[in-house]
C-alpha cells in the first residue's frame, strides 16, 4: 500500500502507527521516494526494497507521490495494479502555512523574523499550490486506480479519534483492525511542527487561494467542508 500524502497532513503519525501494527511493515523506511525520484532504477529495485520475506503487508508513505503527475501514476498502476492507497487531508489553509513554516525554518534564523513578503511567496508558490489542491490529486489517483482503492481521510480526526481512523487504515489495507481507543500510544505527537500561529496578516491572501478549492473539494467529496472556509 501507498501513504500518498498530503505534506504536512500526518503522514509521519500515521507511518508511526501503522508500524506498531503486527501485520504491517515498512522494510525501505519513510519517505522511499521511488515513484517521483528514483524510478529510474528499475522497478525490481523497488521491489527489492520492499519485499522483507516477513508476510506482512508492506508500506511505502511518501507524500510527494500526491502530486505526481499522472503518466507517472499509470507507471505505478502498471507494475502494481492491486496497490491501495491513504491519502490524508487538512485544512489547506493550516496546510499551506505549516508547510510555509518547515521551509523557511530550515533555511535558518528566527522564523519569528522572518518578513510576511516571504511566507506570501511559499505560499503562492506553484509547489505549495499543487500540495493544497486535494481534488486535482484525487482526480488523478482515482481516475487510474479507481475510487475504492484511495481511502481518503481527515486530518483533525487524528487527535479526536485515531483508533477508528487507523482501524480503517487496516479495513482497507487488508489486515486485522488492531487499534483500540484509550491506548496512550495512540496520543502521542509524531513529528509536530516547528511553526507560529498563522499570522492574521495573510489569512486574506490564504482565503483568496483556498476558498474556492474547499467549495469545489466539498462538492466532489460530498461531504461539509465549511468549517475550513474562514468566516
Amino acid at each position: 500500500f501507498l501513504g500518498i500524502g498530503a505534506q504536512k497532513c500526518g503522514t509521519s503519525w500515521l507511518h508511526h502507527m501503522l508500524s506498531t501494527h503486527p501485520g504491517i511493515s515498512f522494510p525501505a523506511g519513510k519517505e522511499v521516494h521511488y515513484w517521483d525520484e528514483l524510478s529510474h532504477l528499475g522497478v525490481g529495485h523497488y521491489i527489492s526494497w520492499l519485499d522483507a520475506g516477513d508476510g506482512k503487508s508492506h508500506g511505502d508513505i511518501t507524500p510527494a507521490y500526491a502530486v505526481m503527475d499522472i503518466e507517472k501514476i499509470r507507471d505505478c498502476h502498471s507494475s502494481f495494479p492491486w496497490l491501495r492507497m491513504i491519502y490524508i487531508i487538512r485544512n489547506p489553509i493550516e496546510r499551506a502555512w505549516s508547510a510555509a513554516c518547515m521551509d523557511l525554518a530550515l533555511e535558518g534564523g528566527c522564523l519569528a523574523e522572518v518578513p510576511d513578503g516571504r511566507f506570501a511567496d511559499h505560499i503562492r508558490s506553484q509547489g505549495s499550490l499543487a500540495r493544497g489542491d486535494y481534488e486535482m490529486c484525487l482526480r488523478n489517483w482515482r481516475e487510474v486506480f479507481g475510487h475504492e482503492r484511495v481511502l481518503v481521510l481527515r486530518f483533525e480526526h487524528l487527535s479526536v479519534q485515531p483508533a477508528r481512523m487507523l482501524n480503517q487504515c487496516c479495513a482497507h489495507i487488508g489486515v486485522e483492525p488492531s487499534y483500540g481507543e484509550g491506548d496512550p500510544l495512540l496520543s502521542q505527537r509524531v513529528n509536530p511542527g516547528r511553526g507560529l500561529p498563522l499570522r492574521p496578516s495573510l489569512m486574506p491572501l490564504l482565503s483568496s487561494l483556498y476558498a474556492a478549492r474547499i467549495r469545489s473539494l466539498e462538492q466532489y467529496l460530498q461531504t461539509d467542508l465549511g468549517a475550513w472556509i474562514p468566516a
